[in-house]
């Protein structure tokens, strides 16, 4: 019999995930999920809101050259936050900011943001520039957000973020499986992709 990743009575929150050096697949085949990196068809608005696309990009272009974003705080405040306020101004999604999940004493602690709507969109911020580490992290909050909740959306949409630095995933509810994008986004050159991925989400 393989031995567990996890210590006997020890109680996990999402980010002691972030730490482990298991692999993702290793990590989510303790809960009976599946993994793989695939090229995703991700929901995206034909044609985004061009306003809301050009603020960003002023916005994200006038402050990258002047402000240091070494801090998880600055890239939230300065890059993560104005997109998700811009997705809140073009939708009718509720946006939760540090939401608390308590499933089991390996699936507890909060989501960065949860975004809902006739989907849920999970965005966590990944820390010491490490994507492949916070898509661990994210696995486990989808997981969590798939036994929690038991809406009829069959797929639920995560991110992890650098504020730069964007990296979809999925959760397949019926398949129980998670699929990591090959495709990376980039802010300020993608701004517009990203957002109008958001917005086909949420929107």
């Amino acid at each position: 019999m393989k031995r567990s990743i996890f210590k006997e009575n020890k109680r996990y929150t999402f980010s002691d995930y972030f730490d482990m050096t298991a692999p993702t697949d290793e990590i989510v085949a303790e809960f009976g999920y599946s993994f793989g990196m695939e090229m995703l068809e991700l929901p995206q608005v034909a044609h985004p809101n061009p306003e809301a696309v050009q603020r960003l990009n002023e916005l994200y272009y006038a402050i990258l050259p002047r402000i240091s974003l070494t801090s998880e705080m600055a890239k939230r405040e300065f890059l993560i936050a104005p997109l998700i306020l811009e997705i809140a101004r073009n939708t009718t999604a509720k946006i939760n900011v540090e939401y608390l999940l308590d499933v089991s004493d390996k699936l507890s602690g909060s989501l960065d943001y949860l975004l809902r709507s006739t989907q849920e969109l999970i965005v966590i911020e990944a820390k010491k520039k490490d994507v492949d580490s916070g898509f661990n992290q994210l696995a486990a909050e989808m997981i969590a957000l798939d036994q929690y909740h038991d809406r009829e959306a069959n797929i639920l949409y995560g991110a992890v973020t650098l504020g730069d630095i964007w990296k979809f995933g999925t959760l397949d509810r019926k398949r129980k499986h998670i699929a990591k994008h090959i495709r990376t986004q980039t802010i300020p050159d993608d701004t517009e992709e990203v957002f109008s991925i958001l917005m086909g989400i949420v929107g």
